[in-house]
């Protein structure tokens, strides 16, 4: 019979009886000791949890004590970092705490360095701008977050993402993922998921449904973003089409893709239309046509907004089309050696489609051929 045990074997033996309600004569006998010595081992754990309880040792507090140690390596490991004496100038620990943001919380960065945290956003603020290093860690970590929150279809949330980020060895707080997604309008789909599904109907809604042949002009008009590289550099093409016709009624070329590039393409086409309130604006749902600016904008002009379903191309066909037809017949065909070259071939296809290309859907007609025999029969509704 073993004479001597350890706490850890008579916390052990004293588990068997508490938790897994084995009775005492059964571990008695597996273990071989005797009936008063197991039950002075039970005496003694009730009275230490008795004090333990009157002392406040709860699992809460030990979770919170645990924390404060975390948080306490946390501060001696940016002190490491900082590499300044507690005395050192303000502007100099300022400084320190700066190359340290992003790594750890701001709370546990000025604690850390005796800083007001008033005098670190001043200072974060005042400097963003000129900050070339702070910047550039911004974006690549906004790159990083952006990638994460995509492979994982955009489930996770700011302390998901941050944890993934540390284990691939980057350093953030989940303070900085949560502000950078913000930034970015990233939000978890996986919050209030019902609600943004029905809000995201009610918002995107699909008025046009593939009817693609309005009775007039200026009923429908559909657009859509192409892309084009030349000579190694990134165009991106916006066109507005009326469906009456399929003539393209505005279009614009610009280095990026962007909502002022489609505003000011649509701003074009209303400002050459002048169309009623009854216009439908056909898109798919990509961000720069959900934007705020450019729904804040066309809700001011009274027209409707119309989205193609997600992942349904077909909702957007007629666009579509074009887009293919202007690479096939031109952009693909020729090498153009100067950025002029390039924006006057497409100034010239585009009046190429839309005076002298013949078009099967309207009975091979030129589109400017069919809108002028609508206001040959019906009037002009429009200005040409």
């Amino acid at each position: 019979m073993k004479s001597k045990f350890t706490n850890e074997e008579k916390q052990a033996i004293l588990e068997r009886y508490i938790s897994k309600s084995e009775s005492p004569t059964s571990i008695i006998k597996s273990v071989g000791i005797s009936k008063s010595t197991f039950y002075k081992w039970l005496s003694d754990y009730r009275t230490e949890q008795a004090e333990a309880k009157r002392k406040g040792l709860t699992l809460l507090n030990f979770n919170l004590l645990e924390a404060k140690v975390k948080r306490l390596e946390g501060i001696i490991e940016i002190i490491k970092k900082a590499n300044v004496l507690p005395n050192a100038p303000l502007q100099q620990k300022l400084y320190a705490a700066e190359k340290l943001s992003g790594e750890y919380s701001v709370h546990m960065i000025c604690d850390a360095l005796d800083i007001a945290r008033g005098t670190y956003y001043n200072h974060m603020f005042r400097n963003k701008k000129d900050n070339t290093w702070y910047a550039k860690r911004r974006e690549a970590l906004r790159i990083q977050i952006q990638e994460v929150f995509d492979e994982n279809s955009q489930i996770f949330g700011a302390r998901k993402i941050a944890a993934i980020l540390r284990n691939r060895g980057v350093k953030v707080s989940d303070e900085m993922v949560r502000e950078l997604m913000k930034d970015l309008g990233l939000v978890s789909i996986r919050q209030e998921a019902k609600k943004l599904y029905t809000d995201d109907i009610k918002r995107h809604k699909n008025y046009l449904n593939q009817e693609f042949d309005p009775d007039a002009p200026n009923q429908v008009c559909v657009s859509d973003i192409a892309y084009f590289k030349c000579n190694g550099k990134s165009y991106y093409i916006c066109v507005i089409i009326d469906l009456y016709a399929r003539k393209v009624i505005s279009y614009k070329v610009g280095k990026k893709n962007s909502t002022q590039l489609i505003k000011t393409t649509f701003k074009q086409a209303y400002e050459n239309r002048q169309p009623s309130s009854s216009l439908i604006f056909h898109a798919d749902r990509g961000a720069n046509y959900c934007s705020k600016t450019l729904n804040d904008y066309i809700k001011t002009l009274g027209i409707t907004r119309s989205f193609s379903r997600p992942y349904v191309p077909y909702d957007n066909s007629v666009i579509e089309s074009f887009f293919a037809s202007l690479k096939r017949e031109e952009l693909y065909r020729k090498k153009y050696r100067t950025e002029g070259e390039l924006l006057q071939a497409i100034d010239d296809y585009m009046e190429f489609y839309n005076m002298r290309r013949p078009h099967a859907k309207i009975q091979y007609k030129t589109p400017e051929q069919k809108e002028r025999e609508y206001s040959v029969i019906f009037g002009s509704s429009h200005n040409e």
